[in-house]
């Protein structure tokens, strides 16, 4: 069934070559001076009497419509967790005596740089912690409705022309599925008792 049908295509296929070249014969034997000893030879394709074979490249330069293509780029950047030998060098770093200093939220801008993001941690109290590269560590409060549980794995966002993650603009993608954005971002610094 295959072969046959193969054969049909390649049939079908030749319809249009094989018509053109008997209405090529039958204008060329019209066109042939009809002497006696004489055999009309059928025209097929190029006619080095006919037109100039090279005219593409003078006709190049005319003005014709023009299409226009526009090529769009679209970055995700893929935000993850806090790698687990980052988390235990961060650790080790941990003085081994009792912390004397607490740490108290100030409020921080709108927007952060998207690349100086290094990891990520949800809390207990549904907002995520951003650790930077910078060693600032954020809070960032999420919308109504929204888990922070949902990010465990990381997260994605569409990057911005400005490259920046901002509040109520940009939507965090959770590999889970979930969708939501920052309500607000404050930053955690040490304080002495």
């Amino acid at each position: 069934m295959k072969r046959f049908l193969a054969l049909m295509v390649s049939a079908a296929l030749l319809v249009p070559t094989l018509t053109a070249y008997g209405s090529a014969v039958v204008e060329a034997q019209d066109a042939a001076p009809s002497r006696p000893g004489q055999r009309s030879i059928p025209v097929l394709g190029f006619d080095p009497a006919g037109e100039h074979p090279f005219d593409q490249l003078e006709h190049s330069s005319d003005d014709r419509i023009q299409h226009q293509v526009r090529v769009q780029q679209r970055v995700v950047i893929r935000i993850g967790p806090a790698a687990p030998r980052d988390r235990r060098t961060m650790l080790n770093e941990l003085p081994r005596r009792p912390m004397t200093a607490r740490f108290e939220e100030v409020d921080h801008g709108n927007c952060i740089d998207a690349e100086d993001i290094i990891g990520i941690q949800p809390t207990n109290d549904n907002r995520l912690l951003f650790f930077l590269d910078n060693s600032n560590v954020l809070a960032a409060q999420l919308q109504n409705g929204c888990s922070a549980r949902a990010f465990y794995a990381g997260f994605y966002i569409e990057r911005s022309d400005d490259g920046r993650l901002c509040v109520a603009r940009d939507r965090l993608q959770s590999r889970a599925g979930g969708s939501c954005q920052i309500a607000d971002f404050t930053r955690l610094v040490a304080v002495a008792n």
